[in-house]
């Protein structure tokens, strides 16, 4: 058997898989978000070990016997949080996450020193480790000055679980101190926020053996026998590896509470000012890209408040068969937009409304205002060199088959739907352990589910799709200077 944890921001979920890779069982513990003052969003990490042991306690309780034959665990965690620790592992302050902006002024400044772009590939985004750690130095200097290690999430999970400092190039890509090209830490951006190596964790590929589960843990969760703990991944690398979009050009579209397209590579192809994240995968000699929208179910979401109609009704209202633009434009910036214009001032916007603009158009332009976004996106991966053929569908927007043929039809690509399944991150992490554990081949592992169905672009419709797109880019420059 082969455990995966995942730890989130609402939860940790645990997931065991037999040596065939069929789910035996899941479980959960609950955390919460303290937030502080305004911007700031914080977890204590003490929560993310009692939430582990919540979890593995509910599997233990339904599937003893099989937890008993856990061999190898995989780790997959929230990127970007900052978790200090001194040199008795004692947590030096709550974490901070990924999605506090509290630093934005330090993310400024260090991304204007053009070494963290040509080294890590990336733009300095305020939610990354590095300009949390400029911003501690600055306010906290007495909690900087005690820092022996920094860590991410998902290794203070690895070291309660094995007494190890380890991270892997996927979630380590996102500190902004990470030579992605190289996978290896920069010592000189590392010193440019006065740091150093030594307070680093080790860093090994996710596949990899990266540490041993201790014996007072394994005999409280009843294993007996030696218990592997793989390098694991960052959560949407490890939901790739769940995915099976590891080999070059596979790429799946996530409509969560936010919008993610997401492209892995054979080569490193860093294009930053795209705001196109380039990151190392959780196997070797891979790498991955992704365009991040910040609202995607999120703008649904906010109609469905407005109008005090559910999600599922408003696309109801439209049926199944897609419709041609009306010239009623949605801009989808209800919380500021990432990629391509990297931009937390922007807001969103209705564009052509008229007499005639009925709720059900205002919820045909929000879906296509989305499904533009996530446009953006495939652009902006194809200008950093990233050619996509066909994507999977994933998260909960994709129930909505309308939306879906949107996106195929804006995008000019297939939309594959997976079969029934948990297909996520605590997967992904269950098949890193299964590698770590067995020296596995991680391609032969880490493969697609099997498609459920195909949605195909609206020939049809690509014309008036693509007049509706290039009004949609349109609009950005036109009222970026009214939010700034």
């Amino acid at each position: 058997m082969y455990l995966g944890l995942d730890l989130g921001t609402s939860g940790v979920k645990a997931m065991l898989i037999d040596g065939d890779q069929t789910i035996v069982g899941s479980a959960n513990g609950s955390l919460d978000v303290s937030r502080p003052h305004s911007g700031w969003s914080e977890q204590e990490p003490a929560h993310w070990v009692r939430a582990a042991q919540e979890a593995v306690a509910g599997l233990k309780a339904k599937h003893p016997k099989e937890l008993a034959a856990v061999r190898g665990i995989g780790l997959s965690g929230q990127m970007h949080g900052a978790t200090l620790i001194d040199a008795a592992d004692k947590v030096l302050r709550p974490c901070i996450l990924w999605n506090d902006t509290r630093s934005h002024v330090e993310a400024a400044a260090l991304d204007a020193d053009p070494r963290f772009r040509a080294l890590t590939g990336n733009i300095v985004f305020p939610g990354f480790t590095a300009p949390k750690l400029a911003w501690v130095r600055k306010h906290e200097p007495e909690v900087f000055a005690k820092i022996a290690k920094v860590l991410l999430p998902k290794d203070y999970l690895r070291l309660w679980l094995t007494g190890e400092y380890m991270s892997e190039m996927s979630d380590s890509a996102g500190t902004s101190w990470l030579d992605t090209g190289k996978r290896a830490w920069s010592s000189e951006l590392l010193a440019a926020t006065d740091l150093s190596e030594e307070q680093m964790p080790a860093l090994v590929e996710g596949t990899a053996q990266a540490g041993r589960l201790r014996s007072e843990l394994a005999a409280q969760w009843g294993i007996s026998g030696d218990v592997v703990v793989a390098g694991g991944a960052g959560d949407n690398a490890a939901s790739a590896c769940g995915m099976g979009t590891v080999s070059d050009g596979a790429a799946f579209v996530s409509l969560g509470t936010s919008g993610v397209l997401f492209a892995a590579n054979g080569s490193y192809l860093p294009k930053p000012e795209s705001a196109v994240h380039a990151f190392c995968h959780a196997l070797p000699n891979t790498w991955h890209q992704m365009g991040v929208i910040l609202s995607a179910t999120d703008a649904l979401n906010w109609h469905s408040g407005v109008t005090g109609k559910s999600a599922s009704d408003l696309t109801g209202e439209l049926g199944e068969t897609l419709k041609a633009p009306t010239g009623v434009t949605f801009l989808p910036y209800l919380s500021g937009e990432r990629t391509p214009h990297n931009d937390a001032v922007i807001r969103g916007a209705f564009i052509g409304l008229e007499h005639e603009s009925s709720r059900a158009v205002l919820t045909q332009s929000v879906l296509e205002g989305v499904a533009f976004a996530i446009r953006d996106n495939l652009e902006a991966l194809r200008s950093a060199g990233t050619g996509i053929s066909r994507v999977t569908a994933i998260g909960g927007g994709s129930r909505s088959r309308y939306w879906l043929a949107a996106i195929a039809t804006a995008l000019g690509v297939p939309v594959d739907l997976p079969a029934d399944g948990d297909f996520g991150a605590a997967f992904g992490a269950a098949r890193l352990g299964l590698i770590a554990a067995t020296g596995a081949d991680p391609v032969a592992v880490c493969t697609p589910p099997v498609t459920s169905g195909t949605i195909e672009p609206v020939s049809a419709l690509s014309g008036a799709y693509e007049d509706a797109y290039r009004r949609y880019r349109a609009l950005y420059p036109a009222i970026k200077s009214l939010a700034h």
